[in-house]
């Protein structure tokens, strides 16, 4: 099953929640807000350990209800200094829905603020890796939804304190499975603490074994004892330094606008070099585009991160100018989509609140968004550094652009980013739009079978193509608007007398696309040693390990095809938590599919030597 199951939840005569399932409770009978303070806050040090700390990491096991974070972030909010930075990385197996959580939290008034921000932001039911930022609060929240055996062991992040809050061993055994100790470690630093309501004998021996030293503490309400433990093993890890690194970001369009304000948010310096002379000239300047989901039938590693991208997408967007929520009717353009369509609905990704089938087989996207690019762009880029009309010479080496040194340089110019790294194997495809202003205003609307056609307000827009590119910049043609006409004439034939009366316009664009369609997002790739160290890869069957062969503080965002504006909010989280440190809203395994230095290595691995 593709989606999280949602717990079997009954609630008790005094506002209890149980989840049937267990057998046992979300929080303490006597007052859950106590016990998270004492059990897992007081048990960690909290707050004092995070005093004079840039940069703090909670994990926890079992997100439940939300009250331990929530006491977290209330903690956080009195205590934190101006320039630290908390993040809570929680998984859960079994998410509630936001009404739940609602109800979950009323006991608690002083909590409301606080509880309400969460259920806005409240992400909707899918497994994969959930991010949610509030830089004015200096808060990250990561939340990895699925099953904790497959969740954990793909996790990147480094721990300051765990709580241990996965219901009671005896009644929930795989939130506390000897192989889970392990893991645990391996994401701990030299002192993490951990806290925990259980003194059952196998916790115990599965902390010690890890490396942890348990003691024993008296416990909360009817509890008579309770665990906390100190991690022994491990690297000591400083914290990064206490200033706002700079970056360089090459590209206004979409890739570097959320990257931009991504950084911004979260404390960089942000300049933007940019050779247009204004927001919206290249290939992220149609006058509307389209966000929607590539749903596919299988649950791989591919299918999960398209879904992460897309759900990060929505997430980032919301209450922006320039977007409006819109249903896209999915029309299956052959028999072989049909039978996807069919797989997908048959064990969806995405809960009811999202997909639905329509007839004919097709696919309702209930939460697509129609994009203005122009002021999406304009509000992404508000009090950003952005250098129009700038040509940017990088000098990777001296980590410099046009003379001037960064921490840290982003290349996100689209195409342009062959010029840079031919390596990279990027492919251009020119993509071709029709559109019209119409005299009748239309709510935000789409149809897609392939092409897609979008109506919003006055203007109407059809298309795209999909061609080779020949060389050269992007030049319109008859033969791609007569293609999209075909194309209007099966997604929307009642705008075709317009069409064929109004002043039609025509746009084209060059993309860059990867040959497995995935996009190149992280570090830029060191060719040149690579391919010296040709004979050492051989050895190592090509494993390459994390973070070797790339240039330091170098990195690309890239390859985003006909999906751009659905790519960048999630690439640009990733950059941002590598910049920082952060714990990473991406797996293991999704990581290695969209790393950059991937072709390169493939193409040294197909060259023969000599």
């Amino acid at each position: 099953m593709r989606l999280p199951p949602r717990p079997d939840l009954e609630w008790k005569d005094d506002g209890t929640p149980v989840d049937r399932r267990i057998g046992d409770v979300f929080y303490s009978v006597e007052d859950g807000l106590a016990e998270a303070r004492a059990v897992f806050l007081a048990a960690c040090g909290l707050p004092e350990a995070w005093q004079g700390r840039t940069l703090y990491t909670v994990a926890e096991l079992g997100f439940g209800t939300g009250l331990n974070f929530l006491a977290t972030w209330q903690a956080w909010q009195q205590t934190r200094v101006a320039s630290g930075w908390l993040n809570f990385v929680s998984f859960e197996g079994f998410p509630l829905d936001r009404e739940d959580i609602d109800r979950a939290l009323i006991p608690w008034p002083e909590l409301q603020p606080l509880a309400q921000q969460l259920s806005r932001a409240w992400p909707v039911r899918a497994k994969g890796i959930r991010q949610i930022i509030w830089p004015q609060e200096r808060l990250t929240l990561t939340l990895h939804i699925g099953l904790i055996e497959e969740t954990l062991p793909r996790a990147q992040f480094q721990a300051d304190a765990w709580f241990l809050d996965g219901f009671s061993p005896a009644k929930n055994h795989a939130m506390w499975d000897e192989d889970i100790w392990p893991l645990i470690a391996a994401r701990s630093k030299s002192g993490t603490r951990a806290g925990t309501f259980t003194v059952a004998g196998s916790v115990r021996r599965g902390l010690a074994d890890a490396g942890f030293r348990v003691e024993k503490k008296p416990g909360h309400g009817r509890k008579r004892e309770r665990l906390e433990a100190t991690f022994e093993g491990g690297v000591s890890r400083s914290d990064p330094a206490p200033h706002s690194p700079t970056v360089a970001i090459i590209g206004a369009g979409i890739a570097g606008a959320c990257l931009a304000r991504s950084l911004a948010d979260r404390g960089a310096m942000v300049r933007v070099f940019e050779s247009a002379p204004g927001p919206a000239h290249g290939t992220s300047g149609n006058p509307l585009a389209l966000v929607m989901p590539r749903l596919d039938a299988a649950d791989t590693i591919q299918a999960r991160l398209l879904i992460d991208a897309y759900l990060s997408a929505q997430a980032f967007y919301a209450d922006r100018p320039g977007v409006t929520s819109a249903e896209t009717v999915h029309r299956p353009r052959d028999e072989s989509e049909r039978t996807r369509f069919e797989k997908v609905l048959a064990d969806p990704p995405l809960g009811l609140e999202q997909l639905e089938s329509i007839s004919g087989g097709g696919l309702l996207h209930k939460g697509s968004l129609v994009i203005e690019p122009e002021t999406l762009l304009a509000n992404l880029l508000e009090y950003i550094d952005v250098h129009w009309s700038t040509k940017a010479s990088i000098d990777a080496d001296a980590r410099a652009v046009n003379g001037e040194t960064f921490d840290h340089i982003i290349v996100a110019s689209g195409w342009h980013l062959q010029d840079i790294l031919p390596e990279l194997g990027l492919t251009g495809r020119l993509g071709q739009i029709e559109w019209l202003k119409s005299e009748v205003s239309a709510p935000a609307s789409a149809m897609a079978a392939g092409p897609y056609a979008l109506a919003h307000g006055n203007i109407r827009l059809w298309g795209a193509t999909f061609a080779d590119h020949p060389g050269g910049g992007p030049s319109i043609s008859d033969a791609a608007r007569a293609e999209n006409y075909e194309s209007l004439s099966t997604l929307a034939p009642f705008w075709w007398r317009e069409a064929d009366k109004g002043d039609v316009r025509s746009r084209a664009g060059i993309r860059a696309t990867t040959p497995d369609r995935l996009p190149l997002i992280g570090a830029w790739p060191d060719v040149d040693t690579l391919q010296s160290d040709r004979p050492s890869l051989e050895r190592r069957a090509w494993k390459v390990p994390p973070g070797a062969y790339s240039r330091p503080g170098l990195y690309i965002a890239g390859g985003f095809g006909s999906r751009g504006f659905t790519w960048a909010p999630w690439a640009a989280s990733i950059l941002r938590a590598i910049i920082f440190d952060d714990p990473l809203p991406v797996s293991r395994e999704a990581g290695s599919a969209i790393v950059p230095i991937r072709y390169p290595l493939r193409a040294l691995k197909r060259k023969t030597p000599g």
